[in-house]
C-alpha cells in the first residue's frame, strides 16, 4: 500500500504572514470575506493550520473566493494543489518584460530533506532584480521585501504588503536549497493600472548563496514580448532574521 506524503503549504503560511494575520485572525478575516461576497462560511483556526500543515490540500469553492478576498491573489497562486498557468517558448532573444504568459499547466513539488548546507533562511529580505523593456528601450529595477519560509530545502517567499518598489506588484518565490545552490521560480502579478496592466509574468530563477548565508545572487529567466527568452540579474539580501508581527509591519514599506 502507498501512501502520500504530507507536504505543508508554506505559501499560504507565507501570505498570511505577509498580511501579518495569525492563523485565529486570517480565519476571521475569511469569515468576514464570505459574508461580504454572500457565501457564509465557517473558517477556523483549525481549517488553517490544516491547509499549512498540508493535511488539506484543496479548499473548497467557498472557501476558495473567499481566500482569494482577503489575500489579493487567485487561489492557484496560494500553494494548494492546483495547476499554475505556464507559458510555451517558442525563440531565444532580446526584448522585455512586457507581456502576459499564455497557458498551460504545472503543480508545485517541494522537497522535505534537510538543506545540506545547515544554514537557516527564514527571515525578511530585500529582493532586487533588474529587467529591460523594448518597449521604453531601457533597463528598470524591481525591489520588493519578502518574507521567506523554511520547511526542509525548501524556501518559500512571499512580498510583503505595500512592500514593492512598483505599487500593488505582489512576487512570490518557490526555492530549493542544494549546497549553496538556490533553484526555484518566481510569480509576479503588476497593478491593474501600472504600465503592464495586470499582466502577470513567471520564470526561472537561480541563484548562489554567500558563505556568509546573508546574500544570495544570481539570474532570472522569463518570458519577452514575442515569447522569447529574457534574464537578468537577481539578488537577495537579509535584512531581518526576525518573522514577528513587529517586523513584518517595520518592513511593509517600498525599498528605497
Amino acid at each position: 500500500m502507498t501512501t502520500t506524503a504530507v507536504v505543508p503549504n508554506d505559501v499560504l503560511r507565507a501570505v498570511r504572514m505577509g498580511l501579518r494575520m495569525s492563523q485565529d485572525e486570517f480565519a476571521n478575516a475569511l469569515r468576514q470575506a464570505g459574508a461580504e461576497l454572500g457565501e457564509p462560511n465557517e473558517a477556523s483556526k483549525r481549517l488553517v493550520q490544516r491547509w499549512e500543515s498540508g493535511t488539506s490540500k484543496t479548499p473548497r469553492g467557498v472557501y476558495a473566493r473567499a481566500l482569494e478576498r482577503v489575500t489579493g491573489r487567485p487561489v492557484e497562486a496560494l500553494g494548494f494543489a492546483l495547476p499554475v498557468p505556464m507559458a510555451r517558448v517558442h525563440a531565444d532573444g532580446s526584448g522585455g518584460h512586457d507581456m502576459d504568459a499564455g497557458a498551460g499547466g504545472v503543480t508545485s513539488a517541494a522537497a522535505t530533506a534537510a538543506p545540506v548546507t545547515g544554514e537557516t533562511f527564514s527571515g525578511i529580505w530585500l529582493s532586487r532584480y533588474e529587467f529591460y523593456s523594448s518597449s521604453r528601450d531601457a533597463t528598470y529595477e524591481g525591489k520588493h521585501y519578502v518574507v521567506i519560509v523554511q520547511h526542509g530545502n525548501r524556501l518559500t517567499a512571499q512580498s510583503l504588503p505595500g512592500a514593492s518598489s512598483n505599487p500593488d506588484s505582489p512576487l512570490s518565490l518557490d526555492l530549493t536549497v542544494d549546497r549553496n545552490v538556490v533553484t526555484g521560480s518566481w510569480v509576479e502579478q503588476t497593478a491593474a493600472d501600472g504600465y503592464y496592466q495586470g499582466a502577470r509574468y513567471h520564470g526561472a530563477i537561480q541563484l548562489l548563496v554567500e558563505p556568509t548565508g546573508r546574500r544570495m545572487a544570481g539570474k532570472w529567466v522569463g518570458f519577452g514580448k514575442d515569447f522569447d527568452v529574457n534574464t537578468g540579474p537577481w539578488e537577495l539580501r537579509l535584512v531581518d532574521r526576525s518573522t514577528s508581527k513587529a517586523a513584518l509591519e517595520r518592513y511593509s514599506q517600498a525599498p528605497e
